[in-house]
């Protein structure tokens, strides 16, 4: 089972990857957010923003979300950090259940082109 510090990691990473994207990639991560992502089997949830193509942890609290961000991501920490490692796909992950995405529609499209 992945660590808090393995996936704090693995954010890091992924926010390193959107700032390093080009093209389409880009565009979509830049939209500015708030974002929360729940680690169910450690029950931490990491509460942050999506800004200027990166993600900004700003805390680490215990349990499900507090409040509800404009996007909302749920796994276990294992599947976070095997998606950022390239080991799972998002898709695959989030077709049988493995992943939670939840955002507004314009979002979830613009989204659409980093998974």
């Amino acid at each position: 089972m992945a660590t808090i510090d393995e996936c704090r990691a693995a954010l890091d990473r992924l926010s390193g990857n959107l700032a390093q994207a080009d093209g389409g990639v880009r565009g979509a991560a830049a939209m500015d957010r708030s974002l929360s992502c729940h680690i169910t089997d450690l029950d931490r949830t990491f509460t942050g923003r999506l800004e200027g193509g990166r993600i900004r942890v700003d805390a680490v609290s215990p349990g499900p979300p507090a409040a509800k961000a404009e996007i909302r991501l749920a796994m276990t920490g294992d599947d976070l950090v095997a998606m950022v490692a390239g080991e799972l796909k998002f898709a695959k992950a989030w077709a049988s259940g493995r992943v939670r995405l939840e955002a507004g529609f314009r979002d979830l499209l613009r989204l659409k082109s980093l998974l």
